[in-house]
């Protein structure tokens, strides 16, 4: 996983529309608005992959009750990337400055 990402939350597996799987590495968890979010990358990715975004619902520590949910909605898309993008900006500031803010 990149070193940009902070935590490493844990993995997920994608079933995909072609009936194959793609475990991803769970790179953020957040919120927006009144649900909650994850961005995932796929496992064996590069610097360079792209990020999926979907709403969650159920509990991270029990892969059995986690139910990703796509978004299909233009609007709530564009609210959850915008909120990616802030985790991402502040991550990079708490780098920049130390997480103690000094």
């Amino acid at each position: 996983m990149s070193d940009k990402y902070e935590d490493d939350i844990g993995q997920v597996t994608l079933d995909l529309d072609d009936g194959t799987e793609l475990l991803c590495d769970i790179v953020a968890v957040f919120p927006c608005g009144n649900r909650d979010y994850m961005a995932l990358i796929p496992a064996d990715a590069d610097d360079d992959a792209d990020v999926f975004l979907y709403r969650y619902e159920g509990d991270l520590d029990d892969e059995d009750s986690l139910k990703l949910i796509d978004i299909e909605d233009d609007d709530e898309f564009e609210a959850a990337s915008d909120a990616f993008d802030e985790y991402l900006d502040e991550l990079e500031f708490n780098e920049m400055v130390g997480d103690d803010g000094e």
